[in-house]
């Protein structure tokens, strides 16, 4: 079965965990945004979502860092961090680890990937099914892209993977999902935290919306580091999107700097 629903969304801690301090216009119109989002992925009626995210240390460190992996467990427990902190209940969210396996052994045979049968979520992947999947009754597939640790994924590497995973979801006869979920541009616990480059958000989604992929792939982690902060380089979920999306025509559908979010809150998905 083809791919039925592809999209992208910010995953900041403070969209649900500091959502009592936004202003109400912020929330109210990010939370509709997230609201038609979910309308959207329900009306493609996937049977697996899988969910691209930049882990962020909770399961993968220096001393163990897979540029790329896909989980193939029963269930997974999250949110990791503290339930009260993020605003989010922790619970076990299903798995499908039959078909995760079938997506992993069909994805292999373009890009190497490790997986994992153990898995906890963080806020990259608790925040954007908070909203997209609120009664947990869709199969998840968590897939980690290395933007944490250098060396980093070479973003012809994150488009790579992304069209090994369109070929693999193609190739299953059931209906998948696929939502990426990073910055764009901030400064996560830094003293810059809050910061946004409005301007340099915009260029990208653009980029993004237009599925270039010389321009997507002309960005230098130094140039992002600079411009975008060190979440800037969660690009790669975005350009994974892409990758796996080549000829469609995508769309932001809402995009806001938020500084007590401290990113520059984002959805959009793809007309397949």
């Amino acid at each position: 079965m083809s791919l039925v629903f592809a999209g992208v969304c910010s995953h900041a801690p403070g969209i649900t965990g500091r959502a009592h301090m936004a202003d109400p216009d912020d929330k109210e119109t990010l939370y509709s945004a997230f609201d038609d989002m979910r309308e959207a992925l329900e009306a493609s009626k996937p049977d697996a979502l899988i969910v691209i995210a930049a882990e962020h240390f909770a399961n993968f460190f220096m001393n163990n860092m897979p540029a790329y992996c896909i989980g193939a467990a029963d269930e997974y427990e999250g949110p990791i961090e503290d339930p009260k902190w993020l605003g989010i209940e922790r619970r076990l969210i299903p798995g499908n680890p039959e078909l995760s396996k079938r997506i992993i052994a069909k994805v292999m045979k373009d890009v190497d990937v490790a997986y994992a049968e153990e898995w906890k979520f963080d806020h990259g992947i608790s925040v954007p099914l908070h909203f997209l999947t609120p009664e947990y009754e869709l199969d998840i597939i968590p897939v980690n892209i290395n933007c944490q640790g250098p060396p980093l994924s070479p973003l012809h590497r994150a488009w790579a993977f992304g069209q090994a995973l369109r070929k693999a979801c193609d190739e299953v006869p059931e209906r998948i999902a696929i939502v990426a979920t990073g910055g764009i541009s901030h400064w996560p616990a830094t003293p810059d935290s809050g910061k946004i480059n409005e301007a340099w958000d915009k260029e990208f989604l653009q980029r993004w919306c237009a599925g270039d992929k010389d321009a997507l792939l002309s960005y230098t982690d130094e140039e992002t580091w600079q411009d975008a902060g060190q979440g800037g380089f969660e690009i790669r979920a975005f350009i994974a999107i892409s990758g796996a999306t080549i000829g469609s025509q995508a769309k932001v559908h809402y995009y806001r700097p938020i500084p007590i979010f401290a990113v520059g809150c984002t959805t959009g998905w793809v007309d397949l």
